[in-house]
């Protein structure tokens, strides 16, 4: 790829594990370009502002999409094979106090073109049994095998994020994204990417992991808009670290997702490009994630810099407008790496467009004390006291979330 963009050499990323290093981290607010100066998302390229929730939609968030496409997250190709779902389990268990319906999930991605390449999308699905209707559902990103059913415990505060949606009435899923698309540079010739691809090498606008795992959770969106169990238009995504990034990606790349939570996403998620704290644009450029990215997108780590980028990520943030997202950081002291306060900044960026959409913003344009929820608007935020996790705010989402999301309610009996 640095051949193809006739790169030779790249900076290298923020150091988080030794504060001596040249190149150590920066965790200083006042050298951490605390005011940058950000892309306008209700500017056209050409020049003139947006005035109309029409203009946003047939002409700046086009062009906001394409500058995303070409130099960060990459494009779809329009040659993806189709996916068909089979559901190869289902089994009836107790989650908490819940009596719930799981089904296994396989998407079977057509190979026929490159029989040498296999890629099934792993997913997990259930539902309340006692159910009078559709239900809404929360999908999570995750690494691995959804968790066991657990027994009730003794306290609230002790319930899993899935006990508590189930407290809702809501269902909640799970989907592997590594089974379908690897976390490393070498499954680039593999996975959906290198089927697409038939097993050749990126172009530079070519998409990255983040845009290939967004992508199957549009796919197991699909299966949802045929299961009598689940309220296709009440689905909601939600991912920690790179899957935080994946879960925002998704959410503005998939109109069809009714809300999002962010969780300590940082770099290439909800945290300003623009902002030199914790990660930066180079750890992202280079060998560890660069996959994770459009090629092109090395190239600010190498001649450019993130000044450079087009757009940033209030712009991302903007692109999930006019529906809720709710970024989610833990505290300073624990989680510095992921830059809460650049995240933060980076909702407040989305706010105009939220607005011009008739929704409403953080509120606030000043960083809030710790624990503190901003849950009035449709952009939401919170830092909680601990570190890169996502549990502590799980029960202000579904607080905000409520706002929104219904759980069916059962007719009464005559």
């Amino acid at each position: 790829m640095m051949e193809l963009l006739h790169i030779t050499t790249l900076r290298p990323g923020a150091d988080g594990n030794r504060p001596n290093a040249p190149n150590a981290a920066n965790y200083d607010e006042a050298k951490a370009n605390p005011y940058p100066n950000l892309p306008d998302p209700l500017r056209f390229k050409k020049g003139g502002k947006v005035k109309t929730a029409k203009d946003w939609w047939s002409k700046r968030r086009p062009e906001i999409v394409e500058d995303f496409d070409r130099e960060i997250y990459g494009r779809v190709p329009a040659s993806v094979p189709k996916v068909t779902w089979e559901v190869t389990a289902t089994g009836r268990e107790m989650n908490g106090l819940t009596m719930v319906i799981t089904k296994k999930l396989v998407g079977h991605v057509d190979h026929s073109a490159m029989p040498s390449i296999k890629v099934d999308i792993q997913a997990s699905l259930s539902t309340p049994a006692s159910a009078p209707g559709p239900v809404p559902v929360m999908v999570e990103f995750t690494f691995g095998p959804p968790p066991r059913a657990l027994p009730p415990l003794p306290r609230p505060t002790g319930q899993t994020w899935q006990q508590q949606v189930l407290a809702k009435g809501w269902g909640y899923a799970t989907i592997i994204s590594t089974s379908y698309q690897g976390d490393n540079g070498a499954g680039l010739m593999g996975g959906i990417i290198g089927l697409t691809n038939l097993g050749k090498p990126r172009r530079p606008d070519d998409w990255g992991a983040l845009r290939a795992w967004a992508w199957g959770a549009s796919r197991l969106l699909d299966y949802f808009e045929t299961d009598k169990a689940v309220d296709a238009k009440q689905v909601g995504i939600e991912g920690l670290s790179r899957y935080g990034k994946a879960a925002l990606v998704t959410m503005a790349y998939d109109q069809r997702f009714a809300i999002g939570f962010i969780a300590s996403s940082g770099e290439g998620g909800a945290k300003l490009f623009r902002r030199n704290y914790g990660e930066i644009v180079e750890n992202l450029a280079n060998p560890a994630a660069y996959h994770w990215m459009a090629g092109n997108y090395m190239r600010y780590a190498g001649p450019l810099h993130a000044s450079d980028l087009p757009v940033d990520a209030h712009e991302l943030i903007a692109l999930c407008a006019p529906r809720p997202v709710f970024i989610s950081a833990g505290s300073f002291q624990s989680d510095p790496w992921v830059d809460a306060k650049g995240m933060f900044l980076a909702a407040v960026g989305a706010g105009p467009v939220y607005r011009l959409l008739g929704k409403k913003d953080l509120g606030t344009t000043e960083m809030p004390p710790i624990e503190t929820a901003l849950i009035d608007g449709d952009v939401a935020f919170r830092q909680h006291s601990g570190g890169h996790t996502a549990a502590p705010n799980w029960p202000v989402f579904l607080e905000f979330a409520s706002r929104y999301i219904k759980a069916p309610v059962a007719t009464p009996t005559p």
